[in-house]
């Protein structure tokens, strides 16, 4: 099962959309830098780690490559470069939404995903439908999360589109 490392917005988004806990049903595992989650989320969304999300730790290499980073890359938070570090020691994708911290990884090399992603991965495994994912997009925007929504939208449509091919 591949694993993927995750910032904290894309475990916000998806709380506000309402699909935080088919996230964890999807074939992946989830997780994020023991720091992260104790400076971040650990007060509001503890519950995240009964749904399966597991904390890693930063090895003393990787530490020294976070501590880089953020220097090198002053738009994204501290948190957000552990998160990166650690997608790099665990050769893993990075989950975020957060722009600066998906170009820092891009030059960095580690393959990016977002939420928009995720929520096709549940339409695709057929955990939600595309309405339900509209829905889940809306509630979303409702409580002020942002996302390129018109890419969103286009991404449901392809898939409504395939749906109605096959």
């Amino acid at each position: 099962m591949q694993l993927l490392i995750s910032d904290a917005n894309i475990l916000i988004d998806l709380e506000e959309g309402q699909l935080i806990e088919l996230m964890f049903q999807l074939p992946y595992q989830f997780s994020i830098p023991d720091i992260l989650f104790y400076e971040e989320l650990e007060e509001e969304h503890q519950s995240l780690l009964d749904m399966g999300l597991q904390l890693s730790e930063l090895s003393g290499d990787t530490m020294s490559y976070a501590l880089e980073l953020i220097p090198r890359y002053t738009r994204p938070s501290r948190n957000d470069c552990f998160a990166l570090a650690l997608a790099a020691q665990e050769k893993c994708p990075l989950l975020t939404g957060d722009k600066d911290l998906r170009t820092a990884a891009e030059k960095e090399s580690v393959m990016v995903r977002g939420t928009i992603w995720l929520v096709e991965m549940m339409v695709k495994q057929a955990l939600i439908t595309t309405d339900e994912a509209r829905a889940a997009f809306q509630k979303m925007q409702e409580t002020g999360r942002r996302l390129p929504w018109a890419v969103a939208e286009a991404r449901l449509d392809e898939l409504d589109k395939d749906n109605n091919n096959s």
